[in-house]
């Protein structure tokens, strides 16, 4: 269809992809650089083995008394790549959607878990001291805001206390909308506009009290790095993780009008990237003998450190750093169906993409929650025999 249906037809913003229907996700979430600005995210000169197993999994199971296998999973949910390792290797690779594999996705909120890392890269590095500072020392220009005297920890967790809207079905209420609206978000006195828009914000709740999930949090968050390393979070992504890890492909990530990067959605990857990316979380943020994270900052960013009053309709107990927390994983999600979860014990990385019918249904999560589960259970099960070369 060219760039004309990505111009005429598609809203522009992170805010328009809420509003996709299925028919533009399908193309657009593939072509989000033809789109809206973005910075380009290097990738290595050589990327990373992705050995692929002799014995392949393909499980069956049981939702809502209808036997489902991958194939018909994916047609109804709508999935245009699903990808699991064992131990490292293949077990399963398929595509939908008319994606392959050279095609980037958009991963929308899984972004937020990228931000999220960066933070601990950065930490590592020495440009952030720790996450019990205060955000307004990396961002002055939000000294007597809503986030002045909340920790990066804070931001963390999503616990800055900060009144937010986040509504999926409703632009004109939704602060996680406006945002990325010029009429809401101008550029003004060369202050970065989501900067301005989080400064006119009021504060709901103590700093630390209660969790809250909201687009916020993660935008400060990615200012706070771009100026603790002073560099823009592509550059830093590129160097500390998708050149050295070997990533197989370049990505982009979506920027604001001041030229930053979305903290809360925005990367587009391959399918094998995402993989790499669980690959390098399930490996403890260390690249070789690299320790690109520090391990007591994994051992906080992916244990509930956030803890829920009820499981969440994906099955999520808690909340770490930006990471969700299962009982035996932790996992990046992001909206209509973007996965990317580690099972540290049983070295499994499952990641999927997909572009749901009507996202906000309450059935597509627990439906998507099944399906990982059934994958979980084939690759625990798997026995690898043999390798065949692959990618």
């Amino acid at each position: 269809m060219g760039n004309k249906f990505c111009y005429d037809v598609l809203p522009s913003g992170s805010v328009g992809s809420l509003n996709w229907t299925p028919e533009q996700q399908e193309i657009a979430f593939r072509r989000r650089d033809e789109i809206d600005p973005v910075r380009k995210i290097g990738s290595a000169s050589h990327a990373s083995s992705l050995p692929l197993a002799l014995h392949q999994i393909s499980p069956t199971w049981t939702w809502n008394g209808e036997a489902m296998d991958v194939d018909r999973y994916m047609d109804q949910e709508r999935v245009s790549g699903v990808l699991v390792l064992k131990d490292g290797h293949v077990i399963l690779e398929r595509y939908g959607l008319g994606r392959t594999s050279e095609d980037r996705w958009d991963s929308q909120s899984v972004t937020k878990s990228v931000a999220g890392i960066l933070v601990g890269a950065a930490i590592q590095d020495g440009c952030i001291q720790s996450v019990e500072e205060d955000v307004t020392k990396y961002i002055p220009e939000l000294k007597e805001s809503a986030y002045d005297g909340v920790t990066i920890r804070q931001l963390l967790t999503m616990t800055s206390g900060v009144e937010w809207i986040e509504d999926y079905t409703d632009d004109e209420r939704s602060d996680d909308s406006k945002m990325f609206m010029p009429t809401y978000a101008p550029m003004v006195d060369g202050i970065d506009p989501v900067v301005g828009y989080m400064r006119r914000l009021s504060r709901a709740n103590k700093p630390g009290a209660t969790f809250q999930y909201k687009g916020a949090d993660s935008e400060v968050a990615a200012k706070l790095v771009s100026n603790a390393v002073g560099m823009s979070l592509s550059q830093y992504l590129s160097l500390k993780i998708w050149k050295p890890f070997g990533m197989e492909k370049s990505a982009s990530w979506m920027v604001n009008p001041g030229g930053q990067e979305y903290g809360s959605s925005g990367i587009s990857m391959t399918l094998r990237d995402y993989a790499r990316l669980g690959q390098f979380m399930l490996a403890g943020g260390k690249i070789g003998e690299v320790e690109v994270l520090p391990s007591a900052w994994i051992a906080d960013a992916t244990s509930a450190l956030e803890v829920f009053s009820q499981v969440t309709n994906s099955g999520a107990i808690g909340y770490g750093y930006f990471w969700w927390i299962n009982d035996n994983s932790f996992m990046a999600s992001g909206f209509a169906g973007q996965k990317i979860v580690i099972y540290p014990t049983d070295k499994t990385v499952i990641a999927v993409n997909s572009a749901w019918e009507e996202p906000n249904l309450p059935g597509h999560p627990p439906a998507l929650s099944a399906f990982i589960a059934a994958l979980h259970t084939a690759a625990v099960a798997h026995k690898p025999g043999r390798l065949r070369i692959g990618p």
